[in-house]
């Protein structure tokens, strides 16, 4: 039985619900990940990570095939962002999903071993790339799981990037802090864009977490770890559960904060973590991969 790593913030930063267990992989090894869990797709976050890949896919912990379908299969014809897909069930309500591929192997029986080939890599569904597409569901939390808190995480020794910082005042006006230093005194929304740059050739990342405070008080942690599924209403948390389309409602970049400021100065501070930082629990590891820290001074009027 698949044993999940999952960080839950509801209790605290290094808060397990089980221990780390990393007997299981991902299903190829030559893959190379396009995009991740969380990353923000015309205002809505993916579930899972997507992948440019050639050959078979393995199943990643051992379970019972509980849905296979080819590119030929009828559900693979319907406008689905999954095409054809191969869901395994590994017990204790979690559901492994390999999507967009080209074809699934017809199984006489149900149960695979972890390794086992259950698909072959290729583009069916909203794919523009041959490849595949992994998302983990959580049915007894009714929650979809960054792939990268069960599965060991991919090499990175590079700390994200902070693109910009931006305020939204209460008469929605952008504030770029690359360019102002003084402020109204106010409510304050934090529009953070930021991206996780890894080793090799991959695009930018979306990040782990992003961290706000202010004066060194929190004002905000935005946690791309799980995605809830609450009344037919996708949330994510951030100080609580939140609707996923308040926090993605400026793409490229995320709602990670809101703020009152009083008169007088402050210290706003943004850090934003990757899956190594956040593994280590620490802000700096030997590899070099860290946290990402910015500093924005300001007067407020």
């Amino acid at each position: 039985m698949i044993r999940l790593f999952i960080l839950l913030p509801l209790l605290c930063a290094s808060a397990l619900r089980a221990p780390a267990v990393f007997a299981i992989d991902w299903p190829s090894k030559d893959a190379v990940m396009i995009s991740n869990f969380g990353a923000s797709d015309i205002g809505r976050p993916a579930l899972g990570d997507t992948f440019r890949a050639e050959g078979t896919l393995s199943a990643i912990e051992k379970g019972e095939i509980i849905f296979s379908g080819g590119a030929t299969a009828p559900a693979a014809r319907f406008t689905s962002p999954l095409g054809a897909m191969t869901v395994l069930d590994h017990g204790d309500g979690i559901m492994s999903i390999y999507s967009r591929i080209e074809a699934a192997r017809p199984a006489p029986q149900n149960l695979v071993s972890a390794g086992e080939v259950i698909a072959k890599a290729g583009v069916s569904g909203w794919s523009k790339t041959n490849g595949f597409y992994l998302s983990i569901f959580d049915r007894k939390d009714r929650r979809w799981v960054n792939p990268s808190l069960v599965i060991p995480a991919l090499p990175d020794t590079r700390p994200p990037v902070i693109r910009s910082v931006k305020l939204k005042n209460s008469e929605n006006q952008m504030i770029d802090l690359a360019a102002v230093r003084v402020v109204k005194q106010g409510v304050y929304t934090i529009i953070v864009h930021a991206e996780d740059i890894t080793d090799n050739v991959n695009p930018p990342l979306m990040p782990m977490r992003i961290i706000c405070s202010v004066n060194g008080v929190e004002a905000g942690v935005l946690a791309f770890e799980t995605f809830s599924a609450r009344d037919g209403v996708l949330m994510m948390f951030r100080n609580g559960l939140m609707p996923v389309s308040q926090i993605y409602a400026y793409p490229p970049a995320v709602e990670a904060g809101v703020v009152f400021f009083s008169r007088g100065q402050v210290t706003l501070e943004i850090i934003v973590q990757d899956i190594a930082a956040l593994l280590s629990s620490s802000t700096t590891q030997p590899d070099g991969s860290n946290s990402r820290r910015a500093f924005y001074r300001l007067f407020i009027e």
